[in-house]
């Protein structure tokens, strides 16, 4: 039996998480708690992402990639997205809702979770099943 690679782990458990999440994205209308349960399931599934593309740029041999900046950056480099405005826009978005919680904002967040972000996330599973391939 071959091992899996570190991650190629955490690639399912990202595939997972962003499975969780479109279940929620794909109905149209949402109570202002499922909403939220939309904006959780969208942070802990852009937390697998980030850290999926670090275990792979490591396996690539690519160092310095601590922080989901610079992840997000080499990964872009590296042609695992095409968008790096729309990654690093998720980023912030992940970010802003760590420390601060607005209603308008968790609004905006929303849409973009179901206008682009998910959209993103399921492409990069995407393309890394294809290294595995």
């Amino acid at each position: 039996m071959v091992k899996k690679k570190r991650w190629q782990q955490r690639l399912e458990d990202f595939e997972k998480a962003l499975a969780r999440l479109e279940e929620t994205t794909c109905r149209d209308s949402l109570n202002e708690l499922e909403k939220d349960g939309v904006i959780q399931r969208f942070e802990f599934t852009y937390e697998l992402a980030w850290k999926t593309l670090k275990d792979y740029l490591e396996d690539q041999g690519v160092m310095d990639v601590a922080s989901p900046k610079k992840v997000m950056k080499k990964a872009y480099q590296e042609n695992l997205f095409q968008d790096d405005v729309l990654w690093l826009q998720m980023l912030e978005d992940r970010n802003s809702l760590s420390h601060i919680y607005k209603q308008e904002m968790s609004s905006k967040i929303f849409q973009n979770i179901k206008e682009s972000y998910a959209q993103a996330l399921r492409d990069l599973i995407f393309t890394l099943k294809q290294e595995i391939e």
